[in-house]
Formats: C-alpha cells, sequence, structure tokens
C-alpha cells in the first residue's frame, strides 16, 4: 500500500475510534475501499469504546455472515484468548464464522518436563571435568541395571585380579585404535583408573558393533583380565530396554512435526508452506486428509524456524530478509494462521538467534518476540522433553526434541551410518544415539556448556517419541517402542547442501495418530 493512502486510512479510523494494526493493514489490498470497510465495521459497534482491529478480524470482515459479529465483544474476546485467560469466548467466534466446531486448546494438555534454564556464570576447566564425571555417573547407573554385568568391578581394583578370571567394568572411551592383526584396542577410563580392552575381530559378533565404538561415550564391557588388559567377551550399552511401553491415547486426536523452515532464506518455499496451511486449516486435501486436519491437536517445531544471520560465510548473499527480527516477525505472521486450537511447541536449531552450544536456552524475546505473543505456542529449550496428551487415566506421551546439531559428527565417523546411506538415514542416527542415550557422546560432536551438577544431553528418561531435525530429510521409525521422527524441511537445495552432495527433501509433514500410533506421511507442493 502506498504510503500517503496508508496514513490517509489510519486517521480515518484513528477519528472513528479505531486503531488498525501493523499486521492489519499489512493484510489489505491497494483495491480496498475505506468507506465500504468503514461501513462494515460500524454496523456493529455501538459502543465509544476503543477498538483495536488486528489481522484476525480481516478475515471476519470479508465473511458474508460478519453483520451478526458484534465487534466489541470479539475485541473483548481476542484480548482474553492472548492472555490466556479465558479462550472460550473467542473459539465460539472463529467456531461461528467457520460453520464448524473447534476445540479448545485448554482441553489439549501440555507438561514441559523439562526445558533448560541457563545459570549464568564464569566456566572454567574444573568445570568441563564435573561435566564428564556428572555424565558417567548417569550413565553408570543406567548399565548397573544391565543383569549381564555380573563381578563389576572398578578399574583401580583390576590389578588385584588373577589372570583369566571374568570381570566386568564400565567406562568412558578415552582412545581406540586398530591393532596390526585388525583387531580394537579401547582406552577405557573412571573415576579409579585406565584399562586398556581387547576386542578380538575373530569373533564377529562382537567387533562388527564394536566398530561403531565412538569417543566418550560409556559402555560396559565383560571379559576376562590380563597384564593390565581386559579381553572382551560382550560390549554392553545403556540402551533401551526391551520392555518399554508402547502407549496409545485412549482419545482421537493427531500431532504434527516440523523443522528447519528457515524463514528469511531466498530458498524458502512460501508456495509450499501456505499449502501446509491450507491444509492444516481444512480447506485443501481429501475427506480424509481434511478430517485429519480437524483433529489436530499439536504441531512441533524442532528448531531453524528461521535462516538466522551470520551462520555461515556469505548467507547474506542468500537472505530475503536480512534483519533478524523481521525473520520472526514473518513467521509469526505463518503461525498465526495455525488455527488457534493447535498447541504449537517450538524448540531453537543452530540457525536460529542464540547461542550454538547446547543446551540451547527457548528463543531469546529480544529477537523472537512476535513469536513469544502467539497465545497457543509453547517455547522450550533444545533439548527438551514434553508431556502431551495426559488425562486422568492416561500418563500422556513423552516426546523428546533435539534439534540435531550432533548428527553431522557421527554420520561422517560411524561407519555403519555412513555405509548405509549417512544423511539419508537419520533413523540410524537417532538409534545410535539412543542406544547410548546421550544426544552428542563425543566431545567434539557439538557445542556444549558445561554444567557441573549435571550433563542435560544424557537420555535419563526414556520417550515415547523422539523428533528430530536439521538435516533436511523426513524418517520415520518405531525403534523399540520408540517412535523416530526426523522432520523435514521447508527450504530448496541451497548452494552449500549443493557443494557437498547433500540432497534434501522438503515439504514433508509426519503426522500422527496418537490413538494408534499410525504414521502417514503428507507432502506439499509439487
Amino acid at each position: 500500500m502506498e504510503k500517503e493512502k496508508l496514513k490517509e486510512t489510519v486517521n480515518y479510523f484513528l477519528k472513528r475510534d479505531i486503531l488498525l494494526s501493523k499486521d492489519f493493514l499489512d493484510s489489505l489490498t491497494e483495491d480496498f475501499n475505506i468507506e465500504s470497510l468503514n461501513e462494515k465495521i460500524s454496523n456493529n459497534t455501538k459502543s465509544n469504546l476503543f477498538l483495536v482491529l488486528t489481522e484476525d478480524s480481516v478475515s471476519i470482515i470479508n465473511k458474508e455472515n460478519n453483520a451478526d459479529i458484534n465487534w466489541m465483544d470479539f475485541d473483548k474476546a481476542r484480548v482474553l484468548f492472548e492472555k490466556g485467560e479465558n479462550k472460550n469466548p473467542y473459539f465460539k467466534f472463529i467456531e461461528f464464522l467457520r460453520g464448524e466446531e473447534i476445540r479448545d486448546s485448554s482441553k489439549f494438555p501440555i507438561n514441559v518436563v523439562f526445558s533448560y534454564k541457563e545459570e549464568s556464570k564464569k566456566r572454567n576447566i574444573q568445570d568441563f571435568v564435573a561435566y564428564f564425571n556428572a555424565r558417567y555417573k548417569a550413565l553408570e547407573k543406567i548399565l548397573r541395571n544391565r543383569p549381564e554385568l555380573q563381578n563389576l568391578t572398578s578399574i583401580g581394583r583390576l590389578k588385584n585380579k588373577r589372570d583369566k578370571e571374568n570381570i566386568s567394568i564400565i567406562g568412558m572411551v578415552q582412545n581406540k585404535k586398530t591393532t596390526s592383526k585388525g583387531g580394537l584396542m579401547l582406552t577405557l577410563e573412571d573415576p579409579t583408573g585406565l584399562i586398556k580392552v581387547y576386542v578380538n575381530n575373530n569373533k564377529p559378533e562382537l567387533f562388527n558393533p564394536a566398530r561403531d565404538i565412538v569417543m566418550d561415550e560409556v559402555v560396559g564391557v565383560v571379559g576376562v583380565s590380563g597384564d593390565k588388559i581386559v579381553f572382551a567377551n560382550n560390549i554392553l550399552w545403556p540402551d533401551i530396554p526391551l520392555t518399554k511401553e508402547f502407549k496409545k491415547s485412549p482419545d482421537e486426536g493427531y500431532a504434527v512435526f516440523l523443522s528447519d523452515i528457515h524463514v528469511g532464506s531466498d530458498h524458502f518455499l512460501p508456495d509450499e508452506f501456505n499449502q501446509f496451511l491450507e491444509w492444516i486449516n481444512g480447506n485443501v486435501g481429501s475427506d480424509e486428509q481434511k478430517e485429519i486436519a480437524k483433529n489436530v491437536k499439536y504441531l512441533f517445531i524442532a528448531g531453524d524456524l528461521v535462516d538466522g544471520l551470520g551462520i555461515y560465510p556469505g548467507q547474506e548473499d542468500e537472505l530475503i530478509i536480512k534483519d533478524i527480527k523481521e525473520q520472526y516477525t514473518e513467521s509469526a505472521k505463518l503461525l498465526k494462521k495455525i488455527p488457534p486450537h493447535i498447541q504449537i511447541i517450538i524448540s531453537p536449531g543452530n540457525h536460529d538467534a542464540m547461542r550454538i552450544a547446547e543446551p540451547q536456552p527457548e528463543l531469546y524475546k529480544d529477537f523472537a518476540e512476535k513469536i513469544w505473543d502467539l497465545p497457543n505456542v509453547t517455547l522450550v529449550s533444545n533439548p527438551s522433553i514434553i508431556n502431551i496428551d495426559a488425562s486422568e487415566d492416561f500418563p500422556g506421551f513423552d516426546i523428546l526434541i533435539y534439534h540435531g546439531y550432533s548428527f553431522d559428527h557421527f554420520v561422517a565417523n560411524v561407519d555403519s551410518i555412513r555405509n548405509s546411506g549417512g544423511y539419508d538415514r537419520a533413523d540410524l542416527i537417532m538409534q545410535f544415539l539412543l542406544q547410548r542415550r546421550h544426544l552428542a557422546p563425543t566431545h567434539t560432536s557439538t557445542l556444549y556448556i558445561p554444567d557441573v551438577k549435571q550433563d542435560h544431553l544424557v537420555i535419563e528418561k526414556i520417550p515415547d517419541i523422539f523428533l528430530t531435525g536439521h538435516i533436511h530429510k523426513c524418517a520415520i521409525k518405531n525403534f523399540r517402542n520408540i517412535t523416530l521422527v526426523c522432520g523435514s524441511c521447508w527450504q530448496s537445495k541451497t548452494p552449500f547442501q549443493e557443494k557437498v552432495g547433500h540432497n534434501p527433501e522438503p515439504a514433508r509433514v509426519p503426522v500422527l495418530n496418537l490413538q494408534t500410533r499410525d504414521f502417514k506421511l503428507l507432502k506439499f507442493g509439487k
């Protein structure tokens, strides 16, 4: 809209005690008529109170049945909804305008089980020592429950053992080498000392999984003692118990999983994302797909909501929005189009406007204020654990969210993952991390903040659903009754991805039926 017409419009309505918000003005087309717009509003505005019109109002103005809307009541309902005080009146208005029943999001419970709160303090070398000790103790506790670890002893006491005596130890991998005969020589460490562990390549059932051992992970070893060495007969990981319950909700409902939207990038796919928004509003798709959209309760976004700034050299040449606040403002405009009864849970990623070091706190309000203002959005850290859909008779689903910044390291350094497809096999990476019960077991796999009390990247609580993103490839798999979901992306192939041979698959949306635990994968765009 031209500047003069914009000013004329604002002043015209201001004299009539009607304030137009920026998003309302942005949504007006060039050919709109001021008098006609005023007539539509004035017909049902009998009060002298000040009225604020937002983007929500535009769709109402354009409805044929808008004459039955009391604008002042609608404005009050919207304010109560945004404050979270009473959402029902607002839902009733939207329900009336859509001509269909919508659900109250307050009936879709969300409990934030874990979201990292940063403790500001100066860090020193001793903090890293305490951090790794905390990690070791947490994973040792899990391994001690493994029945195979009989005759468990500390590494420091091995010197008192006889040769060829059956022993079990738990240690952190300090070193890993291939011997001249093709076997593996590990160096394990616990708080009492170091010991070498030999894995013979003549035992493929032991040797093959041992080849995937990475630095700094914690493992259990069953074997026989030798002279300053242990000969391994079995290697155990913390892993996921086979007895993990496969939960199903007693109520109908769906959860939708997104990641890596990258708003602000010139490779962002607005047409495909708007098609997704049309679907989730029930406007497009088959009858079955529309019925699914109508019953969506939760929408998760696992990081990289925006493309960010300064993430890699030359990024500024690939941005259509070069201001980080504007990137989040544009994101908020898109998310606002999602039906208000759907609970949106957002976790950050490495492209978001914050530190890369993990755990990452929730999105900074200084940059993402418009996201914070959305009434149906819950902001959490990376990683985080969210419980959804709980009731008196059902404990709900625990969902572990991790963006996946460590994935690049393990694709490059774990043979079984690299040889089985690498970036095309997000499910193998996720399974690998679950077996180690850690989201970034190797020191160099991600940047991190050393917490002296707890390593927040340890997977202590076993989730029902494990959600990740980052690699722009969608994957869905079940592993020991845990549903593994890697989100897709909403960005076409970038020059960097072209250079490294990475082929993203954008605009895929995994949709989970909470009652059956079945998935559907929706594809948008061409």
